[in-house]
């Protein structure tokens, strides 16, 4: 996510059931399972193995996983495979009928479980055909009891019907456009506003999206465009398929007016939107997309996804978001943000947080990439001087009193932004290139389409040196203060080497830390 501040503005599971590759199934159980949050339930501590865990009678679902910033995301009880979400929509008047089919695996013996949703009226729910009870509870909880009982290990589909008035969210989840049209945009929580799912970063799965719409507008979502079919007088439906594993927050929908972009980086198809208006001017800037993809390729390994490109809006956010393969740009993006987005690609979107103290494995990564090393590796700048600038600009800013690790709930898309890449340029410099730019891709590759967290990464990048890391990684990821000068100025960081490296005229013009102003 890059945030923009307007300088105006006051403001165990089978695996032939598995719609994604087994190893990640494995890699999500096993992060959920060392956090003490689990998507997937642990078998019953009377039945080793869960061997006797079909005989425990059905209870409920737990309401929430425990994140210590958002404990009530995401539900216990099941994992969910795949969301087949069809909406009808209407610009005019903003109404949305809907019907999300989900499918998921029990986990546990279930006599009711939960949805995150807080969309419109909800009008029935069937569980495997039948007719279910359901109330809605909270901020975002969707309770279903199930006619039957759910035994562990059983695969059910539910089904949610709903309708009503969509209102504007302003970018926490659907947001109207100038043109008439909408969008859904947020983060950490955007697709509650439109469809009922389990809100969870531990819980990923394929998507697909299909909108009926009228004839003249057109519909931009994550993944493939798979079919565009008439659907009687004066609409059509349009399905897009994302057979990447997603989370909520990086599922997106579009509706508009769009002109498009097809491009294509390598193997992979790049198709991108742009609304009426100011959007317009931005398919320059996109056309510059397969080498940005190319330069991050050389990061951080191949491409992870099926699809990219990108969705420009005429909307006035304040954020431009990673939604995953194709992500929504305000109108005020540039190269930078750009770069930024499709880094997310990478960091955000097939790795994920385990929990929101993780953020700083999104945007730690996408600053840097986007701040520090496109300048220096593609337009020939020095990072070190920009590394010295930028420390002199977080100095006068105070981003020490909030860290990496664990900022804490409303300070998540803060100092990361600032912060973020400063760590992440002075862990370069203090264990070395090759040993830098392998482990960070390596683990890329190694945590595709799963979940990760901080301290994981700290243990990886320290089993590839043998200098130790700790004091390092405490005063940068968790210290409240300004690092010591052995961790803010290691190798070529140092008053020596920089003494060898003049300043560079006009070098300010780069935008560093965009994340949280423009």
């Amino acid at each position: 996510m890059r945030i923009h501040k307007w300088s105006d503005s006051g403001k165990p599971i089978p695996a032939a059931l598995r719609a994604r590759p087994v190893a990640v199934s494995a890699l999500a159980l096993a992060l959920s399972l060392s956090a003490g949050v689990a998507a997937v339930a642990a078998p019953p501590s009377d039945s080793p193995n869960g061997a006797a865990a079909g005989a425990a009678d059905p209870t409920p679902g737990s309401d929430g996983l425990g994140d210590p910033y958002y404990p009530k995301d995401g539900n216990g009880g099941y994992d969910a495979l795949h969301y087949d979400v069809a909406i009808d929509y209407n610009p005019p008047t903003h109404n949305l009928t809907g019907k999300a089919t989900i499918t998921a695996n029990a986990t546990q013996n279930l006599s009711s479980f939960n949805l995150d949703y807080a969309g419109p009226a909800v009008g029935s729910v069937a569980v495997n055909g039948q007719p279910a009870q359901f109330s809605r509870t909270g901020e975002h909880e969707l309770v279903v009891k199930p006619k039957t009982a759910l035994p562990l290990g059983q695969q059910f589909t539910v089904i949610v019907d709903y309708a009503g008035t969509l209102p504007d969210s302003g970018g926490n989840g659907w947001t109207y456009s100038p043109s008439g049209g909408a969008f859904a945009a947020g983060e950490p929580h955007s697709a509650t506003t439109w469809y009922p799912l389990n809100d969870t970063p531990l819980d990923k799965v394929t998507l697909t999206v299909k909108a009926t719409v009228p004839t003249g507008w057109d519909v931009a979502s994550n993944g493939v465009r798979a079919s565009d079919v008439p659907a009687g007088t004066g609409k059509h439906t349009v399905t897009w398929e994302a057979k990447d594993p997603i989370i909520g927050y990086l599922s997106t929908i579009a509706i508009d007016k769009f002109t498009r972009l097809t491009q294509q980086a390598g193997s992979t198809p790049l198709e991108s939107f742009f609304a009426p208006g100011g959007a317009q001017q931005k398919k320059d800037l996109e056309k510059k997309l397969p080498s940005v993809l190319a330069f991050e390729e050389q990061l951080y390994g191949p491409y992870p996804l099926q699809a990219g490109g990108g969705i420009y809006v005429d909307t006035n956010l304040q954020f431009s978001l990673e939604t995953q393969t194709r992500p929504i740009y305000a109108p005020w993006t540039d190269l930078n943000t750009l770069i930024h987005e499709n880094a997310h690609q990478w960091w955000g979107d097939s790795v994920s947080v385990k929990d929101w103290r993780d953020v700083c494995l999104n945007e730690c990564f996408a600053s840097y990439t986007a701040d520090i090393l496109y300048p220096e590796r593609v337009q020939g700048r020095n990072a070190d001087q920009i590394y010295r600038r930028a420390l002199a600009s977080a100095d006068q800013q105070g981003v020490w009193s909030t860290p990496l690790y664990d900022p804490g709930k409303g300070n998540e898309f803060t100092v990361v932004y600032t912060r973020g890449p400063l760590f992440l340029h002075a862990l370069r410099r203090y264990i070395g290139d090759s040993v830098f730019f392998a482990a960070v891709k390596d683990f890329a590759q190694g945590h595709k389409h799963g979940n990760a967290s901080i301290p994981e990464f700290r243990q990886f990048v320290q089993s590839r040196t043998t200098k130790n890391l700790t004091g390092f990684f405490d005063a940068w990821l968790n210290g409240r203060r300004r690092p010591p000068s052995e961790y803010l100025y290691p190798g070529s960081l140092s008053n020596q080497g920089m003494q060898q490296a003049p300043e560079e005229p006009g070098a300010d013009a780069w935008p560093f830390g965009r994340g949280d102003r423009k």
